[in-house]
């Protein structure tokens, strides 16, 4: 067994770019090994903006023997009528490097074939290395690639050195003029140099005396400390507002993270927090800072890449260029407000939604409009702030702020209606429509704020479908999945009782003749919807079986297939619901040319028929009430008392009878209790196999 460590050195890499390299740096390498035959220990891999790390710990020196078996031209094609070789078999055999007399023949499905059956030796680790590391660099993929010099390859960033060693050994390759070595370099400012490195053992140490923390997770840990340190050591009873994703940012920018705090003008603090948080992170990469009550302080926290010697003009230099920053910022807030929300609805024209949908003034009358349907079905009450919210709810687009920072959007819209006098839950609606912005992520908290956000996003999905603009693949350049998400996230939420089917036809409507309307249409989004529904629902945890039983028969409101799904969890833990389950599935065989219900008591000529016909009666009427109550679970359980009769009929019972006016009658029964089961769901999906 041996060990490989293999690092690409680079010019600074783009923070994005850095975890989805390592990964596919970590996931090609497994796969290349497996294709040939290759085992091995881990396979860790570290990172930092300047370096991309595999590290591969009990590598197999070499192949396994193996054994090759090669198809070659038919017997027919191969063997004249004597069976001796015709051209075609000694020309295969000579291609192969073979004697002809090594050919055999062998059956196929196809036939008889002559095939040459070697065995191949397997080759040295040592020797398959270098082309696999060759292709490792090759097969990268990033957003952005770039030339540089002559260089025929692309990457995110040039590539300025090559440290490959297997077992201490140099791999005896190189890649556009750069040779492996066993040399690395260290920190870009702190270190500067070249030096060797002996192998697995001891390589993060000898990078962190060269100032480099090589693996992610504890550089990630540093910038956490550094921060908070930085804010301890300069301000009392304050402490950083600690946001994941430009932790992660950060971690990715930095070799090694150095906190420094920094202040700026109290003038600066009349602008909404969301703006000040903004404007630091997004184009500076700092942290707030908060007071113990949560109050955004005159203060923030940068991480330099190096270490400082005079941390005072460090500070002063970061205080200079946020300063200014933080004046366009209070420029444009101020600007902003000269003009009101309601005067610049008309301007949304200027706005394009989607070349086929037309402007978003036209999106923000649609809303208006949807809006108001959901209102007046689901929340009369809020009809007014509702509407309201939605007249405004795409102003802010026209603003100076969200133009800066398009993430403001809603926001800005708060923060100005607000200004203007408008309705709290009107200006809270404005900032709520965007909301949840991925999953997971915060819902609408005001009715008002969930009504817009539903109307916005059902518009783009029916507007993209009605015009054939539907994801396929990856690509979904509308985000009509997230958008279909948080669709189904509001409405289960709020509890609302919505008829799908009803509100995207509705949507589709006021497009006019914008878009294809028709019911393949509607049927089109209902399907996505469904398809969204059904994948976060089994990734919440619900069970698939119960999932699929419901799905198969109804999606139109969101919450009832929930209660019915959890209905058919819940039953399934009894035994006699397995059972019936299985009998069901049988039912839905026998009977799936059959339609008709209608039974006529007189052709019955066993107990067991008469029986379950009596039940099936008292069950039914007891079913649909509760079904109607939407008591799923009782309505289940109530379901579980014809389990003893159905077996008892399939018993005593042949349903294919000789007589067909018996047959029929018999099928017709059964499909009666199948049609009264699957008002539910369908439970022969729960069935396992």
């Amino acid at each position: 067994m041996s060990e490989l460590l293999f690092e690409i050195g680079t010019e600074e890499l783009p923070a994005g770019f850095l975890q989805p390299a390592l990964k596919q740096l970590q996931d090609n390498f497994i796969r290349k090994a497996a294709e040939l035959s290759l085992s091995h220990g881990s396979v860790r891999v570290l990172g930092t903006p300047r370096r991309l790390v595999l590290m591969v710990e009990a590598l197999a020196d070499m192949q396994p023997d193996s054994r090759e078996e090669i198809l070659g031209p038919s017997a027919k094609a191969g063997l004249d009528k004597e069976g001796r070789p015709t051209k075609a078999a000694q020309g295969f055999a000579r291609s192969k490097g073979a004697d002809v007399a090594d050919l055999r023949v062998v059956a196929t499905d196809k036939g008889d074939y002559l095939t040459l059956v070697r065995e191949v030796r397997g080759r040295l680790t040592r020797d398959l290395l270098p082309e696999v590391l060759q292709q490792l660099i090759v097969e990268f993929s990033f957003p952005k690639s770039m030339k540089w010099g002559s260089n025929a390859n692309t990457f995110a960033r040039p590539i300025q050195w090559l440290l490959a060693l297997h077992d201490l050994t140099v791999v005896d390759f190189s890649h556009d003029g750069i040779a492996a070595a066993a040399t690395s370099r260290g920190h870009r400012f702190m270190a500067n140099e070249a030096f060797v490195v002996d192998g697995l053992q001891g390589y993060e140490n000898k990078m962190l005396q060269h100032h480099v923390l090589v693996d992610p997770a504890k550089r990630r840990a540093e910038v956490l400390a550094t921060i908070k340190e930085a804010v301890a050591t300069t301000l009392a009873d304050a402490q950083v507002a600690i946001d994941e994703e430009l932790v992660d940012t950060v971690t990715n920018l930095v070799e090694y993270p150095f906190g420094v705090c920094g202040s700026f003008d109290q003038k600066f603090l009349q602008l909404p927090d969301d703006v000040l948080i903004t404007s630091m992170r997004e184009h500076q990469k700092y942290f707030p800072v908060r007071d113990a009550k949560g109050k955004l302080l005159p203060a923030f926290v940068a991480v330099n890449n190096t270490r400082v010697r005079d941390v005072a003009i460090t500070r002063k230099g970061h205080e200079r260029v946020l300063r200014a920053r933080l004046e366009d910022a209070l420029f444009f807030f101020q600007a902003d407000q000269g003009v009101r929300l309601e005067q610049r609805i008309k301007d949304l024209n200027g706005i394009v939604f989607q070349a086929k949908l037309g402007t978003m003034l036209e999106k923000t009358e649609r809303i208006v409009k949807l809006t108001r349907m959901l209102a007046e079905k689901l929340a009369p009450e809020s009809l007014a702030d509702a509407c309201r919210a939605a007249v405004l709810s795409k102003a802010d687009l026209l603003t100076n702020m969200v133009g800066e920072f398009p993430s403001l959007q809603g926001i800005m819209g708060e923060a100005y209606a607000t200004l203007e006098g408008e309705n709290a839950a009107v200006a809270l609606a404005i900032r709520e429509q965007y909301m949840p912005k991925r999953a997971g992520a915060e819902l609408p908290v005001s009715t008002a704020g969930a009504l817009v956000g539903l109307a916005d996003r059902l518009d783009t999905i029916a507007g993209c479908f009605g015009i054939g603009q539907t994801p396929t693949g990856t690509a979904d350049p509308f985000g009509l999945r997230r958008l279909s998400l948080a669709v189904l996230y509001i409405i289960k939420d709020r509890g609302y009782a919505l008829s799908l089917h009803e509100i995207v036809y509705k949507a589709l409507a006021l497009y006019g003749d914008k878009v294809d309307g028709s019911a393949a249409t509607v049927d089109g989004v209902l399907a996505f919807l469904k398809g969204r529904y059904v994948n976060d629902a089994i990734a919440r945890g619900g069970d698939a079986g119960a999932v699929e039983a419901v799905t198969s028969v109804t999606f139109d409101d969101v919450n009832d297939c929930s209660n019915r799904v959890d209905a058919f969890m819940a039953i399934k833990k009894d035994e006699a619901f397995t059972v019936l389950a299985s009998s069901f599935k049988r039912i839905r065989n026998i009977t799936k040319e059959n339609r008709d219900t209608e039974v006529n008591s007189a052709l019955f000529e066993k107990k067991a028929e008469t029986d379950l016909y009596r039940l099936l009666a008292d069950v039914s009427t007891k079913m649909q009430t509760l079904i109607a109550e939407k008591e799923y679970l009782q309505a289940l359980e109530v379901m579980l008392q014809m389990k003893q009769p159905v077996d008892t009929f399939f018993n005593d019972v042949m349903v294919m009878a000789e007589d067909p006016a018996v047959r029929r009658n018999r099928l017709n029964l059964l499909t009666a209790i199948g049609d009264l089961i699957l008002q539910i769901g369908d439970i022969s999906k729960m069935q396992q196999g």
